[in-house]
């Protein structure tokens, strides 16, 4: 059975797909790649492609995302499926690149769990009962990561290239989800990547943010799976 690769998104470790990987490795391979060697997408992808296996079905999440477009651009012969959730294809966005200097200088000065705290994580999820719990997940795995994570993150984020020719180019079956409240990445952004594929399926996550897997966990691994065992 072919296996599938989940990609994490910033400061975020294999925890961020915890409840998928319990659901599906009992029926085939499931691995997942941290993304926190390298400054750029190109490098994360080149490596990510030297550890894998011949071929394999992909999945990221947010920077995670990011990464698999880059790994199907430089060898799309070995992605079977691909699954987009709650991220970009176009290349950062002036404004936003413009943010990250402040966060990355802060960042070197100590500020790790601040700048998580006051400026990335209100921006993840929706309100729900379960808020709390995965905000401290999602520090408890930005401060495992530590600041020289962040930065190489930061780094290759701002550097990242458009990847709308890739996903035009793709033929395989795809997956484009996301939470209906994705603030970070909202749902007209994957709407053009959903529009961009040639044989993806579009699903909006109701009562989610920017983190599905964690928020509605039930309802986006049902999509996964629809995505790795239909025809």
């Amino acid at each position: 059975m072919t296996p599938v690769i989940f990609l994490p998104g910033m400061m975020c470790n294999a925890r961020l797909f915890g409840p998928q990987i319990n659901a599906l490795s009992g029926n085939r391979p499931v691995m997942t790649f941290p993304l926190s060697r390298h400054d750029s997408v190109q490098a994360m992808a080149y490596d990510i492609l030297k550890n894998a296996p011949p071929d394999f079905a992909l999945a990221g999440l947010s920077m995670g995302g990011i990464v698999a477009m880059e790994v199907l651009r430089q060898a799309p012969e070995r992605v079977s499926r691909l699954a987009l959730l709650d991220t970009n294809p176009l290349a950062e966005n002036p404004e936003v690149k413009a943010r990250r200097g402040p966060q990355m200088a802060a960042v070197r000065d100590g500020k790790l769990r601040s700048v998580m705290r006051d400026e990335m994580k209100p921006n993840y999820l929706a309100d729900g009962p379960n808020r709390g719990a995965i905000l401290d997940l999602c520090m408890a795995m930005a401060t495992d990561l530590g600041p020289d994570v962040f930065l190489r993150q930061s780094q290759a984020l701002m550097d990242r290239p458009d990847q709308s020719a890739t996903l035009g180019a793709f033929t395989g079956k795809a997956l484009v989800l996301c939470g209906r409240e994705d603030k970070l990445c909202p749902v007209e952004r994957h709407q053009l990547m959903h529009d961009l594929l040639p044989h993806s399926a579009l699903e909006i996550i109701e009562g989610a943010g920017h983190l599905p897997t964690l928020e509605q966990p039930q309802k986006t691994t049902a999509a996964l799976i629809r995505w790795l065992e239909d025809t």
